[in-house]
């Protein structure tokens, strides 16, 4: 199959999944570029590279809790927000140690993160459709 059609494929798919869903496909891609690098610690750009990823998808969770159209509770938000600094606390040991067991922490956090995502946004799919109303995605799913 040509890139174009995959790229294509990749396109309509990512149109058809809801905010959750997409959350939760980037966490499991930075669990599973973690997972990797863990076997190629000694190739310290590779390493490297899956800790710079994890980076910005927390950095973008970090910004999305403090805009101001965010719209999950206060609560929600400073956990949030703790835990993703934990995230670049442990995403700097990382990089320092280069150690591959540095990286078991932050795989299942986004492992779980992910689980999370996609068990509640099956629970609402299933919720909405027992009510007949239509799915209406919130910002408040986006984090």
């Amino acid at each position: 199959m040509s890139k174009d059609k995959v790229g294509a494929y990749q396109q309509q798919q990512k149109r058809n999944l809801s905010p959750r869903e997409v959350e939760a496909m980037a966490f499991t891609k930075a669990a599973l570029l973690l997972e990797e690098a863990k076997g190629k610690s000694r190739n310290v750009e590779e390493y490297a590279k899956a800790l710079r990823f994890n980076h910005l998808l927390w950095t973008i969770i970090q910004a999305d809790l403090t805009d101001p159209a965010n719209q999950l509770s206060d609560e929600i938000k400073a956990n949030v927000m703790s835990l993703s600094i934990f995230v670049d606390k442990q995403t700097t040991k990382a990089l320092r140690s280069s150690e591959p067991r540095e990286l078991d922490i932050l795989i299942n956090i986004n492992r779980n993160l992910a689980a999370g995502l996609r068990t509640n946004a099956a629970t609402a799919q299933a919720g909405v459709a027992a009510a007949g109303e239509p799915p209406q995605p919130s910002r408040a799913e986006s984090a």
